[in-house]
């Protein structure tokens, strides 16, 4: 049995075992074995499925467009004025995090005034737990590569932080970097490079195999 497999059978296992653990302890533990394999999975769906599915429930095909209406509509609601862009992305959302509302230039300490924000998208997502969230920031080009992957993957960290400080399972979070790899505007105007720098928020739902 390979590490991956090995990996996922400690998770159910820790599933199966909520008599002994408390909801919160059962999390944490899922969550400290899924941080092994989540960066591997990612690219994978089925695979990520396998690790989310040992402690969050999966969502039949046929329900699942309805759930993510339901939570892009709670969703919308709770961010209306914040500054986060909400997208709908077939049966996933994209949140949209620009840099001005959430961290001060060069830092990765998020902004006190956007802890309100990052506390709605909590109460949507535990009102919501059969999906999971990729967290991946990113930056623009200015200083160097290796500078701007670490920002990134130190602002991606500082959302997952604070979404755990809320009391969402570890196991349904996953953060990454991007560094100024993925634009999506033009870095030669400081228009184009405010969008550029962003934390997004793929909320993808688990889907029963």
């Amino acid at each position: 049995m390979n590490n991956y497999k090995l990996a996922v059978s400690a998770m159910v296992l820790l599933a199966l075992s909520g008599c002994e653990m408390t909801k919160t302890q059962q999390g944490a533990a899922i969550g400290a074995a899924a941080g092994a394999v989540l960066g591997k999975a990612t690219g994978n769906h089925k695979d990520k499925r396998a690790v989310i599915g040992a402690a969050v429930g999966a969502i039949a095909g046929a329900a699942i467009g309805d759930y993510m209406d339901k939570q892009e509509a709670a969703m919308n609601e709770e961010l209306a004025g914040s500054g986060v862009e909400v997208i709908r992305e077939g049966d996933e959302m994209r949140l949209i995090l620009p840099s001005n509302i959430t961290f001060a230039s060069a830092k990765s300490s998020l902004n006190p005034s956007f802890y309100s924000t990052l506390q709605g998208i909590a109460k949507v997502m535990k009102d919501y737990d059969r999906t999971y969230l990729s967290i991946v920031g990113h930056t623009d080009s200015t200083g160097s590569a290796t500078y701007n992957q670490t920002l990134s993957e130190q602002r991606a960290n500082s959302v997952k932080q604070y979404l755990l400080s809320q009391q969402i399972l570890p196991a349904r979070l996953y953060a990454e970097g991007m560094g100024e790899s993925q634009p999506i505007a033009s870095n030669d105007t400081e228009q184009g490079k405010a969008q550029n720098r962003r934390v997004e928020i793929k909320i993808i739902p688990n889907r029963a195999s």
